[in-house]
């Protein structure tokens, strides 16, 4: 399958080639147009490198007249070509020649012939981005059904801090790859997302916690974005950006993250509960810091809310998904939780084997299915594996109706 990556004149223009290697990592054919401007900032030749490709950097330059003749319809046969069209970084002066239907270099003559998915990842200054002709320039484009990745907030190259970073290029080729089989089968679907781990007080200053990152649930809110539904991602207290599209409820006790999943599940035609929940906590919390003497220290410890029991009693229709961390018997024990919990899957991984998990970009699991199968996904990064997730339980929930 073919795409078409199209390089604008910023200074994230350099991470485009670690987006182009990526996108050929999920086995996609990539073809680079380099605005004159992204020329500036990193070589055609970068990309040829990369792709093994012809990079196309202008309508007419260095060319013959027969080449001249040819190239007056080769934005047409590229259009025919490939199958997505993906913009990173895509400037505030591209995104105003795509709303305006401007077009004066390959690129935005490209657009213009393009009758396939576009994916558009903005980059640029601060001030840029708010401005009302770029707030106006993209509502144009998403009512064409575009889909816009980004940007990011931090530290920007020219000093300023605040939304108009380019968006990460594994976030960017999810988007793309998903656009690229078409998958906007989520479309319609409000998919709620439980993230993250909770803290629950000690005392003022001290809680108990997990290792969780909240980067499985992360990522499964990007998927599900990707491909169309509507997210509410409920987050505990997690140092990862808020993925864009996506509403996102943060929260740091078991019981607040309750109460956000159950007040909003009715909105709901999937939850995912892949939060890490801590199972207990400290009912009466002094006001005062504990100091630390010689004499031991006991806490009596209540268990906490069981969130996905209390899903699976009130689910209705809705898929309920939740997740088992095991250090063992992850098979059975995977089975016993779906069973008791009513759900009509389990994601179950082995948290104590190395390089997967909690912390870690990877993760191998298992699936473990309402219907009876038992389905291993080898390690992959969990953008991979949120793909999987959602391929399995759209199957799934066809596999439930149809015995009902």
């Amino acid at each position: 399958m073919n795409v078409v990556l199209g390089v604008g004149g910023g200074i994230a223009a350099y991470k485009a080639a670690e987006l182009a290697r990526l996108l050929m990592r999920q086995g996609l054919q990539v073809n680079t147009v380099l605005t004159h401007s992204a020329g500036e900032f990193i070589t055609p030749l970068t990309f040829a490198a990369l792709t093994g490709r012809k990079v196309i950097t202008d309508l007419f330059a260095n060319r013959s007249a027969e080449d001249i003749l040819s190239s007056s319809v080769e934005h047409i046969q590229v259009a025919q070509e490939n199958q997505v069209l993906v913009v990173a970084p895509a400037t505030a002066d591209l995104l105003a020649k795509f709303a305006h239907g401007l077009a004066d270099d390959f690129l935005s003559t490209l657009y213009l012939a393009f009758t396939g998915p576009i994916v558009l990842a903005p980059a640029m200054n601060t001030n840029m981005w708010n401005h009302p002709a770029t707030v106006a320039n993209l509502s144009v484009l998403r009512a064409r059904g575009h889909r816009i990745v980004g940007p990011d907030a931090g530290d920007l190259a020219c000093g300023t801090v605040g939304p108009g970073r380019l968006a990460d290029p594994e976030q960017i080729a999810a988007v793309v790859a998903a656009a690229a089989l078409n998958k906007e089968d989520l479309s319609g679907e409000v998919v709620l997302i439980s993230a993250g781990p909770t803290q629950e007080p000690l005392d003022p200053v001290r809680y108990i916690t997990n290792r969780s990152s909240g980067k499985m649930g992360y990522a499964l809110a990007e998927a599900a974005n990707a491909r169309g539904a509507q997210v509410i991602l409920v987050s505990g207290p997690v140092h990862i950006p808020p993925p864009p599209g996506v509403e996102v409820v943060s929260v740091r006790t078991a019981h607040q993250m309750r109460d956000a999943i159950v007040g909003r599940m009715e909105e709901a035609t999937i939850i995912i509960k892949s939060a890490a929940v801590a199972d207990y906590y400290v009912s009466t919390v002094p006001a005062s810091k504990i100091k630390k003497t010689a004499a031991r220290v006991s806490l009596d410890l209540e268990p906490t809310p069981d969130i996905l029991a209390e899903l699976g009693s009130r689910k209705g229709d809705r898929l309920l998904i939740g997740f088992a961390a095991e250090t063992s018997d992850l098979i059975s024990e995977s089975r016993r939780k779906m069973k008791a919990k009513k759900a009509d899957m389990i994601v179950g991984n082995l948290v104590n084997v190395d390089g997967t998990g909690f912390e870690s970009d990877l993760n191998e699991v298992t699936l473990v299915m309402a219907t009876g199968e038992t389905i291993p996904v080898a390690r992959a990064t969990k953008r991979e594996i949120a793909h999987i997730i959602f391929d399995h339980a759209l199957r799934l929930r066809l596999a439930l109706h149809a015995s009902q």
